[in-house]
């Protein structure tokens, strides 16, 4: 990282001095920030040349005094070359600290966003899931890869990172990364929770995303229409694997759950509900939250389907899913042959349950929201919107009445 960084000897007078000799201390200025130390030497003020910054004469006592100065100067000097080769952030005060042979205690943001991760992935699969810890991973070399571009360095003193840090990190994310807004928002909010960390523990003093404000923007998300669904449950495909992962991605469209949740439910949280029914009675993995949902009958169907499969009846799940991965492949394959003109993704079953399959039928949000596993019902607003067929039902009622 590239500093502005210059040495001064000066003479400091103590409160209340009258005459005799003045301490002399060097001041050690980085980017403008200052940091003092003493020199442990005395001298008259009339023999102080304060422009050289030294002792006036030739004694050899003045020669001594003065090469005490050289040899402070040299060393400062040389803990700001091991700085800059070892490529950490350079500041006042750890130069003084070398010099005074008390290295201080150093947190750099890098080294602390590992350790996070370290913690994070020790515990996927009881406090975190899989997908959480690459998004941390993906954050961090985010956050490496910045450093890198703008300061040159590999890492920096979590002391060092100010209101400029984050506004910086903000625009490189957006420019040379080419993130949208939401991505962006969501890998500085990773960034935050580290930050938080760092303050937490007294190693920050000051919280530089006070007055950092951005919002992820709500986006329109794509969902499959009554029509296009019974288009693709109608559909007999040549192949028996396309077959399988459209009925896997309609058994969502009915229940609701997300790639992960469908990937890892037992055949034993199928179970019979309070009405007699079957239910689903499982976990969300994302959030850990209770999800119990009254099986409508396709989804019923599905299960029936795939019962005895060898990989069910092996492994004891409900369904024989694929990789997310070829999940997401074969969708796109399945749109165009059922002439669906949507980018299909696995996720969009989830938002195809809260709209056309309960909200547009008249589902109360707050039930959709309890079916959905979320703990907010804000998070539901999100998924779902109203449909225009079910504002023009809701309307044609109203106009019987004028």
């Amino acid at each position: 990282m590239k500093t502005n960084f210059s040495l001064l000897f000066y003479l400091k007078k103590p409160k209340n001095y009258n005459e005799g000799p003045i301490p002399v201390y060097l001041r050690i200025t980085v980017n403008g920030k200052r940091a003092e130390t003493t020199t442990s030497r005395t001298c008259e003020p009339t023999q102080w040349n304060s422009n050289a910054g030294r002792l006036k004469g030739t004694k050899e006592s003045v020669r001594a005094f003065n090469a005490y100065l050289d040899t402070l100067q040299a060393m400062v000097y040389a803990a700001h070359e091991s700085l800059t080769t070892q490529k950490v952030a350079i500041t006042a005060d750890r130069l003084k600290n070398l010099l005074n042979g008390k290295p201080e205690k150093l947190y750099t943001i890098i080294d602390v966003f590992k350790e996070h991760n370290n913690q994070v992935a020790a515990l996927v699969g009881s406090d975190f899931a899989k997908g959480t810890l690459e998004r941390y991973k993906t954050s961090l070399k985010h956050t490496q890869d910045f450093i890198k571009w703008k300061y040159n360095v590999n890492d920096i003193d979590v002391k060092e990172i100010d209101h400029d840090f984050v506004v910086s990190y903000d625009f490189y994310l957006r420019s040379v990364r080419k993130c949208a807004n939401n991505s962006a928002v969501k890998y500085l909010k990773n960034f935050k929770k580290i930050i938080r960390i760092c303050i937490a523990s007294g190693w920050m003093v000051n919280d530089p995303f006070v007055n950092y404000k951005a919002k992820v923007k709500v986006v329109d998300r794509l969902f499959l229409n009554d029509e296009e669904l019974r288009r693709m449950a109608a559909k007999v495909f040549g192949t028996e694997r396309l077959g399988q992962i459209r009925d896997i991605f309609l058994f969502s469209c009915f229940t609701g759950l997300a790639y992960a949740d469908v990937q890892k439910l037992k055949a034993t949280e199928i179970i019979t509900g309070p009405d007699g029914e079957k239910w689903i009675n499982t976990q969300r993995q994302k959030t850990a939250t209770p999800t119990r949902v009254p099986l409508l009958p396709p989804a019923v169907s599905i299960l029936n389907k795939y019962s005895d499969s060898p990989v069910c009846e092996h492994s004891g799940k409900a369904l024989p899913v694929s990789t997310n991965q070829k999940m997401n492949a074969y969708l796109k394959e399945i749109a165009d042959i059922c002439g669906i003109p949507k980018k299909l993704t696995y996720h969009i079953a989830r938002h195809t349950f809260a709209t056309t399959v309960t909200l547009s039928n008249g589902v109360p949000i707050e039930s959709v929201s309890k079916m959905l596993g979320h703990t907010n019902i804000k998070t539901t607003q999100h998924y779902a919107k109203i449909l225009d067929m079910k504002v023009a039902q809701d309307m044609s009622k109203l106009r019987q009445l004028y």
